[in-house]
């Protein structure tokens, strides 16, 4: 009977993936690891770096299971860790990620020196005043005027957008991108516009409705007739 392998090594031509059996114990897995890494790495030559992808299926690993696996293959020389994927999560991580995409509805005006966080998406039903600034891990709708600071994307989030019924901020965050006062002529301020970062990561300012087309995913719900 052939006997059931505890990793798999997959070459591609950004490196190696490694895929680890989620049934055998733990132990099993590194002792086997460690004997087929010291077989594979003869075959290169020990000046070439090779990225590893790590694929642990339904296997939860702890935060000291991972720094174990990756001191194992970084004492192999010539092999590092780019990624350490996996089918489970803890609750907390859970926790976070519910909250990262979830829409916060807050009724209120945003005043000189008052700083609101949220993050997911909020919705905010008023306006952000002089001074005033938001701060969202998703993107910021403002149902009233904008005339103090966003920043949405916060955590890094390139493709969140900024939406007010009057845009007139003192500064724009997108991510890590910023503009200060854009230039919108106070005469064609006539509708709900919308601020994103383009292809050359600037942030541009355009009319609500081009939204559809720069951020197709933006919409949520499925189904409908």
């Amino acid at each position: 009977m052939k006997k059931r392998q505890n990793v798999t090594i997959k070459g591609t031509k950004d490196g190696l993936i490694l895929r680890l059996d989620d049934f055998c114990s733990y132990e099993e897995l590194i002792k086997e690891l460690d004997q087929k890494l010291s077989a594979n790495t003869n075959t290169h030559e020990e000046h070439q770096l090779i990225s590893v992808k790590l694929e642990a299926g339904n296997r939860y690993l702890s935060e000291e299971q991972q720094e174990e696996l990756k001191e194992l293959i970084r004492d192999k020389k010539n092999l590092i860790v780019d990624e350490i994927v996996s089918n489970v999560i803890t609750k907390e991580e859970a926790a976070r990620q519910r909250a990262e995409n979830e829409i916060v509805t807050v009724s209120k005006i945003i005043r000189s020196g008052q700083v609101l966080r949220v993050p997911g998406d909020i919705l905010l039903i008023g306006d952000i005043n002089p001074g005033g600034t938001v701060i969202a891990g998703g993107n910021i709708f403002v149902m009233g005027s904008l005339k103090g600071i966003a920043h949405a994307g916060f955590f890094g989030n390139d493709d969140a957008v900024i939406a007010a019924s009057n845009m007139r901020p003192s500064q724009l965050r997108i991510s890590s991108s910023l503009i200060t006062k854009p230039d919108i002529p106070l005469d064609e301020q006539k509708e709900m516009e919308c601020a994103y970062i383009d292809e050359n990561r600037q942030i541009k300012v355009d009319r609500l409705q081009a939204l559809i087309q720069l951020r197709p995913n933006l919409t949520r719900l499925e189904g409908g007739l």
